[in-house]
């Protein structure tokens, strides 16, 4: 498996990661053993996840697969020290009253305490990344299209996280941070207050980048050029609907073994299970079959070989489905492919933004 450095820092990672927000919904603790196992004998390194997984968030799972992970190092006696860890503490609460009694502010205790409570979880004693998984500030995120000024508040200032995540590394917890859900601004503010203020830089953004959501190209990508973050993919293959079992109509919601999009009535109203996101789907899983691809393949050889993507995380419930995503790394996808999906882009641009 070939590696990368994030963000010039420190942090040398598998261009793979291992999302891990199904353990503890979607998937059992001896399944999430099995993935996690043979992911890293895959040369996989690189391991993500948060305070508030499982997803979909809920109070009964919340914390849930950091745990898992803690009980998986516990059980396997050397294995931290070969991967690199990523963790993220919530941002504002987004109606989930469970994570710091719903609160609209994340402040520089909150993250320090988040940080203390994963920890804990994973039964470790620093986080390799520790990420801000969506801003502190008024911001169109989670579907949202337009910035609006009039719901502006006062939130804890980026000078005043960035401290916080100054005195974690200090204190050795953690080592390097990162973002997460993030704007062209936002990262652009991170890095200018880091330097004015000799605080960590970030090293990484980690923003949803698929065939179906490649708003990153929308000036992201300028930005992570020219400051040196590097970018971490999320939501490879759209929740699903670019592996092409949500292709047949009438399947959206009928049949929960498809997958989280028809498990969950919750995540259907969401970004990716729109009706636009689906059709998109649809035309790009036709498109790889069309040149002789499954859709999987081309999707996630999009995000493998695209020249933004450090490292592309991919989220999986089987071992047959994290197999899948292995055997597609190495994957070119030819000039004239690239072209095709970039017409359809132009035509339907980001539905699942």
């Amino acid at each position: 498996m070939e590696s990368i450095r994030l963000g010039g820092g420190p942090l040398q990672v598998s261009r793979i990661c291992l999302g891990t927000m199904t353990f503890g919904e979607q998937v059992d603790e001896s399944t999430a053993f099995q993935i996690l196992d043979r992911a890293v004998e895959a040369g996989i390194d690189f391991i993500d996840t948060a305070e508030m997984y499982a997803v979909p968030a809920r109070r009964e799972t919340y914390g849930a697969t950091e745990t898992i992970l803690g009980r998986w190092f516990a059980a396997r006696p050397g294995v931290r020290q070969r991967v690199v860890l990523a963790s993220k503490v919530a941002g504002p609460s987004r109606g989930m009253d469970w994570v710091r009694n719903g609160s609209d502010n994340l402040t520089p205790a909150e993250i320090v305490q988040a940080c203390d409570a994963s920890l804990q979880r994973l039964q470790t004693d620093v986080i390799d990344l520790y990420q801000i998984h969506w801003p502190n500030r008024n911001v169109p995120m989670f579907g949202a299209t337009y910035f609006d000024p009039s719901k502006d508040r006062a939130f804890s200032s980026i000078h005043d996280q960035l401290q916080a995540l100054a005195g974690l590394v200090q204190a050795g917890k953690v080592r390097c941070i990162g973002l997460s859900n993030e704007t062209p601004w936002g990262l652009s503010e991170f890095v200018r207050v880091a330097q004015a203020h000799g605080l960590p830089k970030v090293v990484s953004v980690q923003n949803p980048y698929a065939l179906v959501n490649r708003v990153v190209d929308n000036g992201l990508d300028e930005v992570l050029h020219h400051t040196g973050v590097s970018l971490l993919a999320y939501s490879p293959l759209g929740f699903g609907t670019l592996t092409g079992k949500y292709d047949e109509p009438g399947l959206d919601a009928a049949q929960p073994a498809l997958g989280r999009l028809a498990r969950f009535e919750t995540m259907r109203k969401q970004r990716w299970g729109r009706a636009d996101t689906l059709a998109a789907a649809r035309r790009y899983n036709a498109l790889a079959r069309a040149h002789g691809l499954s859709p999987t393949r081309m999707a996630l050889a999009f995000c493998y070989g695209n020249w933004r993507v450090a490292s592309t995380i991919i989220g999986v419930t089987s071992v047959a489905q994290l197999e899948e995503d292995l055997a597609a790394w190495g994957t070119r996808l030819s000039p004239e492919l690239l072209a095709e999906i970039d017409r359809i882009r132009w035509e339907i641009r980001d539905p699942a933004q």
